[in-house]
This record gives structure tokens, sequence and C-alpha cells, in this order.
């Protein structure tokens, strides 16, 4: 097996905690779990507090019996974001082709340092990136990004690992479940068990055209990619967006009629904004809601001219909300998805005649908050969710973060 040319991968040890104890360096070696949903659970921990079984997603309260000892600390978005473009920076050092994948997760055209086997080079992109940024990483090579994030995930944590020779690839895939491939969970690999197919290595001796059958063309890709093809090229930047959305938790249980309603024009400001920064508009706008007492449900609206304004969005979103919503149900959640993308110019039509009024307020308001903060100036409606706007944690979140391709 030829190694001129791996993929690189590299993959943050517990990113937000970790982040937390970069600033913070008295937490080195304390159980540390960050807090989402406005400190109502945990969204990430570090090693030393998963010793002591806490789970992501778990309540706070559950995971103070477990951890009693442990620090708890609020999320910080903007923080992860300052990090994790250093280490975007810092990786960018050993390849000029660098995919940003997510918030802490890094893929590359590998090449081995000058003198260096790829293993060494592993050893060193990882030390470099402890070095510059104080963050502790796993790092892999691979001759493909499925089977490159497969060994930096068994490596963890603070791995360096390099696939260079068929027996490392096969030991590895055949003590690999298959459901630890990125892609692949319980549903799909419940498709597979009736084919003897269990391990990452029985996934890779497989039919192809079995395994197309039964997982489509995403799951064939990652077959061609366990036998070394690379069905996904890196890309150092993201392609133009199919959709937008906005939403997320709605922080606790709502049922009530006009909190669900603030909700929704919280995201509806901020699709806006995301709208307007890629500087396209939504022909389509779906509303979906999660509910913890009934089947979650959608509505979608289709607009007569694609639009970014305000009104015609909101108009929109409320014959969708009219579909999705479940009178007297607890919604835990809602989306706002934006479809059907244009760019302009376009022409005008009588569904949406010019409004200089209403642009006018609209740039007055993009001006201040540009100048003075997100959601200085917003919807009088929102004030129906207001206890989200109080908490400064959420003023940026994870999916504010531009650039990457996932979570």
């Amino acid at each position: 097996m030829k190694t001129t040319a791996l993929v690189g991968f590299g993959d943050a040890d517990s990113f937000y905690a970790s982040a937390e104890t970069v600033r913070r360096p008295f937490l080195v070696g304390l159980p540390v779990g960050v807090l989402g949903n406005q400190g109502a659970c945990v969204i990430a921990r570090n090693y030393p507090m998963k010793k002591y079984g806490v789970k992501v997603g778990e309540p706070i309260w559950e995971a103070k019996q477990k951890c009693p000892q442990g620090v708890y600390i609020k999320r910080d978005f903007r923080w992860y974001e300052t990090l994790s473009r250093k280490m975007l920076a810092e990786v960018g050092r050993y390849s000029h082709r660098v995919e940003y994948y997510s918030i802490d997760e890094f893929f590359w055209e590998g090449s081995a340092n000058r003198g260096q086997s790829y293993e060494q080079t592993a050893v060193d992109v990882r030390d470099h990136v402890k070095r510059a940024t104080g963050l502790p990483m796993t790092v892999a090579f691979a001759r493909t990004r499925t089977l490159a994030k497969l060994a930096a995930d068994m490596a963890k944590p603070f791995g360096a690992v390099a696939l260079t020779c068929p027996d490392q690839e096969t030991d590895l895939l055949r003590r690999t479940p298959v459901t630890e491939i990125a892609g692949i969970a319980k549903r799909s690999a419940a498709k597979l068990e009736p084919h003897g197919i269990k391990t990452c290595l029985d996934l890779r001796q497989a039919s192809g055209l079995l395994v197309r059958r039964l997982l489509t063309v995403v799951g064939h890709d990652i077959w061609r990619e366990l036998n070394g093809v690379r069905a996904v090229p890196i890309r150092p930047s993201r392609s133009p967006h199919k959709m937008l959305a906005r939403g997320g938790s709605l922080a606790g249980r709502v049922r009530d009629a006009h909190t669900l309603y603030g909700w929704l024009v919280r995201n509806i400001e901020r699709l806006i904004e995301e709208l307007q920064f890629h500087e396209v508009r939504a022909s389509t706008l779906t509303v979906a809601v999660s509910y913890f007492d009934a089947e979650s449900a959608a509505g979608v609206a289709h607009l007569s001219v694609p639009s970014d304004r305000f009104d015609i969005l909101l108009d929109a979103a409320k014959r969708g909300l009219r579909t999705a919503w479940r009178q007297g149900k607890t919604a835990t959640h809602m989306h706002l998805i934006a479809s059907g993308l244009r760019r302009g110019p376009w022409q005008q039509s009588l569904f949406e005649p010019p409004d200089p009024k209403l642009d006018a307020v609209a740039r007055v308001k993009r001006a201040v908050n540009e100048r003075y903060g997100r959601w200085k100036l917003r919807s009088g409606a929102t004030l129906y969710a207001n206890d989200w706007y109080d908490d400064p944690a959420n003023e940026h979140e994870v999916c504010d973060i531009r650039g990457k391709f996932c979570f």
C-alpha cells in the first residue's frame, strides 16, 4: 500500500471542556462539565468527568449526583470559536488544503514532514497544536477520510497514529463495530446485521451492490472509503448552501401559544441574518416543531417571490406554524428551514412591491445591531421569549460559527 499521499485528520479531545481549561489552568486534572440550555444539562465533559459516568445531555442535577465534586461551567461559543480558528490556522501550517469540518475537527491533504514518517508527522502535528493553542488533539493519517477518523477515534485521547500498511487497517476494522462509523447509526446497523455485517471489516468485505441496496449511495461511499477509495474529497471551502436553518431547543417546555410565537420571531430574525450574510433569499420556509407529549410536526409555506424581508418571512412562518402547532401539547424544539435559495438579481413582482419604509427600518436595525451587539434592536414579539436574551451566553451559538461543514 503506497503512503505517498494520505488524508490527515485532527480532532480536539473534549474540546469544550479543554477550551475552558485553557483559560482557567486551575481546572487541569479536575472533572469539568460544560452546560447548555440555560445551565440545565451537560453538553460536554472531559475525561476525568467521564469516569464518573456523566453523559452528554444529562440534566445537571443528575450529573451532580454522579460527580458532586465536578466543576460545571456555562458554555461560551465565542471563546470556543476563537480557539477553533486558532487550531485551523495551526493545522494550515502543514497543508494548503484543510477542511474545516466541525468546530473541533479538521481534514487535510496529508504529506509526511521531510525526513519523518507519517507516524512521526502525526506526533509533530499533535504536539504543535498543543503548544500553540493549549488544546489536546488526536491526529491520524490514513488513505481516506473514513479510515482516518476511525483511527483517531480509537487512538483518543491525545493519540497520534498512521495507517500505512494493510495489516494496520485490517486490525483496526476487525475490532471496530460498524456503529463507530459516522453515518451508520443503530437503524443502519440493524439492516446490516442479518447479512453478517457487524464490524467495519465485515462491511469492507461485503458486496458493494448489497451495501448500496441496504444503505443507499451514502452507505456505498462509506464502503468505498473503507476499501481505500476517496469518495469525498478534501473541501477547503464550503459549496453554496442548498438550505439555511436556525432554531433549536426552546430552553424548556412550552405550552403557551404566545411564548411559542416569540420563539418563532426570534428564529426568523436569526434566519434573516444568515440569508443576508450569504446574500440569498428563500423561496420556501418550513417550520418544524418537536413536542414532549406528541409527534413532531412541520408546516411548509411557499413564497410568491424569493425574499429575506422580515414581514414576508413572518407571514410565511405564521402559516407554517399553524400547521406545526399542536394546541395543548408541550413544545420542546423549533427549527426554521429556508430552502429554494436564490441569488439576485430577479424581477420584483406584485406580491412583493418595494416598501421604502420597511427597507429603511431594516437598515437601521441591522446597523444598530452591528455596532452595539446582536439583538439590541429586535421585534417586540420576542419579549415572549425574553429569558433567552437575558443570558449573554445565548448571543452566540455553535451554528453561528460560519465556514465549517457541520457542528
